[in-house]
């Protein structure tokens, strides 16, 4: 319903802008406390990469966390990955997260995140105390976080916004008539932006690259298809995930022929769920990948995908961790 209003005509946001206005009263105090040290802003001894952005749901950025760790990595950084763990039900936190860490205990994307990576992990709904037991327990001499854009408490030393790029920023107000968290003028205070899929020509864009299917059966768990092998097949797509509809372009683009199945975000799947007529292979993202796992059939197959940053980005990004490392490097 809220996706209608904030992506469709945005005259039917408009009996919501009274509460949008109070919202942004509600952020612009929330800033101006950290701004003047009311709240407290924490530091760290190692550089802090928030990889975030500026409107309710999901735009891609864990798949671009992901090419980051490797990125760090190959430039001689030993990154580690801090996220809120949202979802996840622990009953303390900071969390460290394995690769074969419950899901359910310290949240999906966390789990996708070690996995994928490789790289120390740790959830917590304080980043900053996610922050502190990362550096405490690793080695790690630089932090990335997933999301966190508005978590002020967690200081930063780089900001990097996503954007959908085919969504856009909605209509352009505030929640609730809109999808921003914060105004859109936000998007120029951040060191880079990137589109993932085309937005504005002067945004740099990420793109898939190398989308391939891999059984979620464990005894065919080394089994893996360039997503392209499937095309005319018909399938049963899974994806609860901010924005489902991008999942099933993907398919529909590489020649599937779809039929969607959107679940809530960080949806909890039990078997049932996974249980549909007519019985066709069933697809879905690495998010819910995780945690179909203990109960996946033949049938199942995670999509994982990777994404490439254009070379202006990636040029741009170089030039920022030059001057952090350096900094360590001085300090």
């Amino acid at each position: 319903m809220l996706a209608r209003l904030w992506y469709g005509n945005p005259w039917l946001a408009l009996p919501l802008l009274p509460l949008s206005l109070l919202y942004g009263i509600l952020v612009w105090t929330r800033r101006f406390a950290y701004r003047v040290g009311l709240k407290r802003v924490h530091r760290f001894r190692a550089p802090v990469v928030v990889v975030g952005n500026v409107t309710a749901g999901g735009t891609g950025k864990t798949p671009l966390v992901i090419w980051m760790a490797h990125h760090l990595r190959s430039l001689g950084f030993r990154p580690g990955i801090v996220s809120r763990g949202y979802g996840g039900k622990a009953s303390h936190w900071p969390q460290q997260v394995r690769p074969d860490s419950d899901p359910v205990t310290v949240g999906d994307e966390a789990v996708l995140l070690a996995r994928r990576t490789g790289c120390p992990t740790c959830v917590a709904p304080d980043r900053a105390a996610a922050v502190e037991a990362l550096l405490e327990h690793t080695d790690c001499n630089i932090v990335l976080s997933d999301d966190g854009l508005q978590h002020l408490g967690l200081g930063r030393d780089l900001e990097i916004a996503v954007v959908d790029g085919a969504r856009g920023l909605g209509n352009g107000f505030l929640l609730p008539a809109g999808p921003l968290r914060e105004p859109a003028s936000r998007l120029k205070r951040v060191d880079l932006v990137i589109s993932n899929g085309a937005w504005r020509r002067e945004v740099p864009v990420m793109k898939v690259t190398g989308p391939r299917l891999v059984s979620l059966c464990h005894g065919r768990a080394a089994e893996v298809h360039a997503l392209e092998e499937a095309a005319g097949n018909r399938v049963h797509a899974v994806a609860g995930i901010g924005n489902p509809q991008r999942f099933f372009d993907l398919l529909t683009a590489h020649g599937l022929e779809v039929v969607p199945h959107p679940f809530a975000d960080h949806y909890d799947y039990r078997r049932e769920d996974l249980a549909f007529e007519p019985d066709l292979p069933v697809l879905m993202t690495e998010k819910d990948a995780v945690k179909c796992r203990r109960f996946a059939c033949d049938n199942h197959w995670v999509v994982e995908i990777d994404v490439e940053p254009d070379d202006h980005f990636v040029h741009n990004l170089n030039l920022l961790l030059r001057k952090l490392k350096d900094g360590q490097e001085a300090a």
